[in-house]
């Protein structure tokens, strides 16, 4: 099957530079320091296909060895964000699969979000237009979101006979606008306005429509900027403590607190604020 582990075309491995990467299913480019990943099917509304999930899940492993990208920017091409997976080449052909080859792709699928959320760089969704289906889970397994008021969002599985649970929705979604309103969502498979999702926290922030992507980049360039591994470190724990009680996750940041006070980062930052200066974070 095409969308099977290590069928996705070869990614740099350790420690690599991927800025010189050159994505098959969708535009990937490096300014700086903050990546672009621009789905790119804008005749189509930029659906997924097999190959192009498999090829997001393998970058977004990449990107956890990645010294020359600090923060990622996911967009699409043509004033939609993604229509979710392509009704021609994903949802015909499954109706077509067994059960072990159903649950490899939902399998596969689901590790994209695993890898969206286990890569160290902060993950910033720009989302204007349709944003659906897996789509909106894309969306989603962002670590920020930015929207605009035309923008609509839609977890439309119940709509195509499937359960809202998928690739992680019905875990991630509540943590981000509450049970309640994940519920209706998922339930539903209703669209949610851009000025709703901004009311509910779904987004950060709303953006005109000309200003979207480089409000975006921007807000990825200030993180990059930043103490980075830092900032990797916060990522992790926000993931790790949903599984802990209360003194588990104090302690783990208790130990994640010192590693971090241990790091080159940390000393520039006391020096700087002594030398009445801005700190120069350099990520390590």
């Amino acid at each position: 099957m095409r969308y099977l582990p290590g069928q996705a075309q070869q990614l740099p491995g350790n420690r690599s530079a991927l800025a010189s990467y050159q994505a098959s299913h969708f535009r990937f480019e490096v300014e700086g320091a903050v990546a672009t990943l621009t789905l790119n099917r804008p005749e189509r509304k930029n659906p997924l296909t097999f190959d192009s999930y498999a090829e997001l899940r393998d970058l977004f492993r990449a990107l956890a060895y990645a010294d020359d990208v600090k923060a990622v920017v996911i967009t699409g091409a043509g004033e939609n964000f993604c229509s979710g997976g392509d009704v021609h080449d994903i949802i015909g052909p499954l109706t077509q699969l067994d059960m072990p080859g159903l649950l490899a792709f939902t399998r596969m699928t689901g590790d994209l979000v695993k890898a969206m959320r286990a890569c160290p760089q902060p993950v910033i969704s720009a989302v204007d237009g349709i944003c659906a289906g897996a789509g909106a889970i894309l969306a989603l397994s962002s670590d920020l979101r930015l929207g605009t008021a035309r923008s609509k969002t839609a977890f439309l599985f119940t709509r195509v006979g499937l359960a809202g649970c998928d690739m992680g929705a019905c875990a991630l979604l509540p943590r981000v606008i509450g049970q309640g309103r994940a519920a209706e969502l998922l339930y539903t498979g209703r669209s949610m306005s851009g000025i709703e999702a901004e009311r509910w926290g779904f987004f950060n922030s709303v953006s005109e429509p000309e200003t979207l992507l480089a409000d975006a980049q921007a807000l990825a360039a200030s993180l990059a900027t930043g103490p980075t591994f830092a900032h990797g470190m916060t990522k992790k724990m926000l993931q790790q403590e949903w599984n802990m009680g209360v003194d588990e996750a104090i302690e783990a940041e208790a130990q994640a607190q010192a590693i971090c006070m241990a790091t080159n980062d940390f000393h520039r930052a006391y020096h700087a604020f002594v030398a009445k200066q801005r700190p120069v974070f350099e990520g390590d």
